[in-house]
């Protein structure tokens, strides 16, 4: 399927969306034209519609009741339907409207919009000072947008990729992280430092970064990762409002799905987790592109007699251990589910983080499914193998659970 996919020549987001169950994914080739609509079911059927495409069923804050398996069509919301890089886009228009210090910096993000087209239109409407086309050099434009942070701008920096992050690591760790302490509170950073990542479609192991990993040790930093357009729209606008630095990740993945958002404003917390779906036997814990992994092994669980609740923990530094710890106490069981790597993940915090708070709540140890610790392939069976897939997360569940 996934050479039927790159053989049309669009960028997929189809390795998260068998658990879509009928959301609708607007692909579109690397060219620019529309490749039609694809329907992405839940056992990983593939339809395309090249005419108007019926409303699709999905939940609007992928937040649904106990016992509630569907939500009132698309068609009847309230509020309008965006692509995930949309919404990112949408939220960053908005808060550049409403204060005048947002400026935007990064390569290609002016008149061209973005490698994945979040920055679209900005230069036209916004001018060119506050939509910046830089050099190839992200150790210098990060710097410089510490820099613009630190004398009053909220500024917005875009990594094209966040492995090129890696050459600002200086600039992120010891000046973005740092300053504010170093300064005795003299200086705030109110930055936001964005871009895609994750293991995409066969993009090779330099691009496939997971950089999670690296960033949480930093003191001072907050990290989020945005699963959907909704949340994307929201968190994108509580990092720009933010005093402190943050560091937005979006799988690059994600940036087709479509999802109806509110049309009235809203802003999201920086540091909340999301109860996806609640259950009694067993919290799972994910993030960005395994949420649509775990919420498609999920239903395989409830077919076979199982409960899962499942938490899309959204705020990577500082976890929400509020939310997480009540989960725990009514499961006594967790699985944590991520696409970081295993040795200093993001999956390996999160477990000391439990044992240390909740230990005397749980019945079974901690499992973390992580991908393994190897440069990711660029053949696609190979990149596969190395990413977790809902048949590891079902078997682990039932593991838990016996």
């Amino acid at each position: 399927m996934a050479t039927l996919l790159q053989g049309l020549g669009v960028a997929s987001a189809f390795s998260a969306s068998p658990s879509l169950d009928s959301k609708k994914l607007q692909l579109r080739s690397l060219s620019g034209r529309k490749a039609g609509i694809y329907v992405v079911r839940s056992d990983a059927s593939l339809n395309l519609h090249t005419g108007a495409p019926k409303a699709g069923r999905l939940i609007t804050n992928a937040v649904v009741a106990k016992g509630d398996s569907s939500a009132a069509s698309t068609s009847s919301k309230p509020g309008h339907e965006l692509l995930l890089f949309e919404a990112l886009r949408e939220g960053l228009e908005e808060e550049m409207e409403r204060d005048p210090t947002v400026c935007v910096m990064g390569e290609d993000v002016g008149h061209y919009g973005g490698s994945y087209k979040v920055t679209k239109d900005l230069a036209n409407k916004f001018g060119d000072l506050r939509v910046l086309d830089t050099p190839i050099a992200e150790n210098s434009f990060t710097g410089m947008g510490i820099g613009a942070a630190m004398t009053g701008l909220r500024t917005v920096v875009e990594g094209m990729n966040m492995g090129f992050l890696l050459l600002a690591f200086d600039q992120i760790s010891n000046n973005c992280g740092m300053l504010h302490y170093t300064s005795g509170g003299q200086f705030k950073i109110p930055i936001v430092i964005r871009g895609p990542g994750g293991v995409g479609r066969q993009l090779g192991a330099e691009h496939s970064q997971r950089l999670e990993s690296y960033f949480q040790s930093i003191p001072g930093i907050q990290m989020v990762a945005c699963s959907t357009p909704y949340n994307a729209k929201g968190l994108m606008k509580a990092a720009i409002r933010s005093k402190n630095p943050v560091i937005l990740f979006e799988h690059v993945l994600l940036y087709n799905l479509k999802e109806r958002i509110p049309d009235e404003e809203y802003v999201l917390s920086l540091e909340e987790s999301e109860m996806v779906r609640p259950g009694e036997h067993v919290t799972i814990l994910t993030y960005s592109r395994m949420r649509y992994h775990v919420m498609h092994a999920a239903k395989t669980l409830v077919n076979k007699g199982y409960d899962p609740e499942v938490i899309d923990i959204r705020s990577l530094k500082p976890f929400d251990l509020h939310t997480i710890g009540n989960s725990i106490k009514k499961t006594h069981r967790v699985l944590i589910v991520e696409e970081c790597m295993r040795t200093g993940g993001i999956g390996a915090s999160l477990t000391a983080a439990i044992n240390e708070n909740f230990h005397d709540y749980l019945d079974a140890p901690v499992v973390c499914l992580s991908s393994q610790d190897v440069p990711t392939p660029y053949a696609g069976p190979l990149e596969e193998w190395t990413v977790v897939q809902p048949a590891q997360i079902v078997t682990a569940v039932e593991k838990l659970c016996q």
